[in-house]
């Protein structure tokens, strides 16, 4: 059994090569960046502008009894403001625009590559933990790019500008005003360290909770069969306690963290009111810029707690874009040749060549298996189970790449072909039927337009599934729920014979395909068989011995090796491993009737 890997182990607050690889998302978009910027830049500039016209107010004008430039005055005010709200409506549109195009980008780019990863992987990795990085771990990278990179410039130019004008208007309150900041890079530090821990330990638990439901969910009916819901759900119940326990510890450093910063800025500004207003009972300052001073110390401490916040935005990124990263840097172990061979016309013969395989190094499957099959010949394959049945039709369809030796496709090596030919040319029918959310028609054709309605209900008239589609509500048009728990284990094995049927393949591959139906739907589904097998080179993986008699030749399977080969009747007569498989299910079936 494989072992599941690890989680990737949180990054740093900054990784210049994760930054410089999340830059190239950013650079289709660098205009709208830019743009954002400018007028994040102006928004932060009008910020700064507020406090002085107030000052001009109550200097110029207030203290003058000037009514009329009063009124000037706060009429730029409040256009001012009023341009400020505009700007900021609009750098805010085009920022997170940016983020969701970025973001649409990332999700395809990612689908696209899970796609290409060979069945390996997914036996070592839980779905629940991919689920995560296409949707969580992308979505903290739009917050990277709608609340932080941006965000950060903007609070640092708010920054600068404040400290520089505080600086011009009166150094030394001013300075006074900055006594208090190494509190609060103190405080900030604390924080940091103690939130980074809890927002490490809500997305392990979110991996591990989407982990939980997407395998609990997809076995639902083995979990009530086994009357093991109270126990799940005290599972359940122990993963989101983790969750929130995480989340609770996050909102506890951060209901610490801002009223500390609150206070700590209350008390800026006691000093800055108790200074100034000595030294404006002195003469020494007006109370204009007393008044700007208490504006500029609020502007000022806001930007120094916000960074905090937007390096942990950064520390998520980083360590999201370390996780996606690592997935996409996952290289396909089925790589397409370089110099790729297209046969025009394939007939379908297939020939294994001394073929090795093991899933996992020194625990060989297969062992030096080697057979032909010629054009629309039909062969079974039989076996116990583990013998490495279904192994060979993986190799065949190079989901997985043989350790050593050849398959041959009409004499070329499958390696040569490109992946999508190879597997337009094999149709596989498995026991487990696989239906994805969609029409009945959608699901024969798979979405592959080609394939004409008359083409869809030939197919399924040819395997005996147009009476049943035809009794459905909207025939062919009848939504199928997902994984087809609408329809019979019998009805979605015919629909995936005519799906076979419908896309055209030259070699036919049935994995168990009628070994979990009854024997109405088996007998249907052995005339669709005999018609599907005339055409096309077949090869039958089957328990039950008895839907195999008609077969050209039947392989032996045995620990990986092809022991005993022949037709049904030349197997029973040698009184080999064939024989006693069959007599074991002839024998079961006889004390069963019994």
């Amino acid at each position: 059994m494989n072992q599941v890997e690890p989680e990737t182990p949180p990054g740093k607050i900054y990784d210049r090569r994760l930054a410089s690889r999340l830059a190239k998302y950013l650079y289709p978009y660098r205009w709208p960046v830019l743009a954002s910027i400018l007028l994040l830049a102006l928004v932060s500039g009008l910020k700064i502008v507020a406090p002085i016209l107030t000052k001009i107010a109550i200097d110029d004008h207030i203290a003058n009894s000037d009514v009329p430039g009063l009124i000037g005055i706060a009429q730029l005010l409040l256009l001012v403001l009023a341009f400020q709200f505009v700007l900021f409506f609009v750098q805010t549109y085009i920022t997170n625009w940016t983020g969701q195009k970025i973001m649409f980008d990332l999700r395809i780019e990612i689908f696209s590559h899970i796609q290409k990863l060979h069945l390996g992987y997914f036996d070592r990795i839980p779905v629940g933990r991919l689920i995560t990085r296409v949707t969580t771990d992308v979505d903290v990278l739009n917050e990277l790019f709608t609340s932080g990179v941006v965000n950060i410039i903007g609070d640092l130019i708010s920054l600068f500008g404040i400290l520089i004008v505080m600086l011009w208007l009166d150094w030394r309150l001013a300075l006074i005003t900055f006594s208090v900041v190494p509190l609060i890079f103190l405080a900030t530090i604390v924080f940091k360290i103690k939130v980074r821990n809890a927002y490490r330990k809500v997305r392990v638990a979110i991996a591990r909770i989407n982990t939980f439901l997407q395998e609990n969910v997809t076995g639902m009916s083995v979990v009530q069969i086994f009357v093991q819901e109270e126990r799940k759900l005290e599972e359940f119940k122990e993963r989101n306690r983790d969750h929130l326990q995480a989340n609770l510890a996050s909102i506890l450093y951060h209901a610490i963290y801002y009223p500390v910063i609150s206070l700590i800025a209350a008390v800026s500004t006691g000093l800055i009111v108790w200074y100034g207003g000595l030294k404006t009972l002195e003469g020494t300052l007006t109370l204009g810029v007393l008044v700007a001073f208490i504006q500029y110390s609020e502007r000022f401490y806001k930007p120094i707690s916000d960074l905090s916040e937007k390096f942990n935005i950064l520390q998520n990124a980083m360590a999201s874009s370390e996780r996606i990263f690592d997935l996409l840097d996952t290289a396909p172990e089925i790589k397409e040749s370089q110099n790729i061979v297209t046969l025009p016309n394939i007939e379908g013969s297939i020939e294994f060549k001394d073929v090795c395989f093991s899933y996992r190094p020194g625990i060989p499957i297969i062992k030096n298996v080697s057979f032909k099959i010629s054009p629309e010949e039909k062969i079974a394959i039989v076996g116990a189970t583990g013998s490495g049945k279904s192994t060979l039709i993986n190799l065949l369809c190079r989901f997985y790449d043989v350790d050593s030796g050849e398959i041959l496709i009409d004499g070329t090596n499958i390696r040569e072909l490109s992946l999508a030919q190879l597997r337009e040319t094999i149709a596989v029918v498995l026991q487990d039927v696989f239906l994805f959310s969609g029409s009945v028609e959608e699901n024969v054709k798979l979405w592959d337009r080609p394939i004409s309605d008359t083409d869809i209900e030939w197919a399924t008239q040819q395997v005996n599934a147009q009476t049943f589609i035809q009794a459905l509500p909207e025939g062919y048009s009848t939504a199928v729920t997902e994984r087809g728990s609408s329809l019979s284990v019998g009805q979605r094995q015919l629909l995936a014979f005519a799906r076979a049927l419908a896309h055209s393949p030259q070699i036919l591959v049935l994995d168990e395909a009628t070994s979990s139906v009854d024997t109405e739907t088996e007998i249907l589904i052995q005339d669709a068989v005999e018609k599907l097998m005339e055409d096309h080179t077949s090869l039958i993986i089957a328990h039950r011995l008895s839907t195999i008699q008609h077969c050209d030749r039947v392989l032996v399977l045995h620990k990986g090796e092809v022991i005993e080969e022949g037709t049904h009747r030349t197997l029973l007569n040698r009184h080999g491993v064939y024989r006693k498989l069959y007599e074991l299910q002839f024998s079961t079936r006889e004390e069963i009737e019994a």
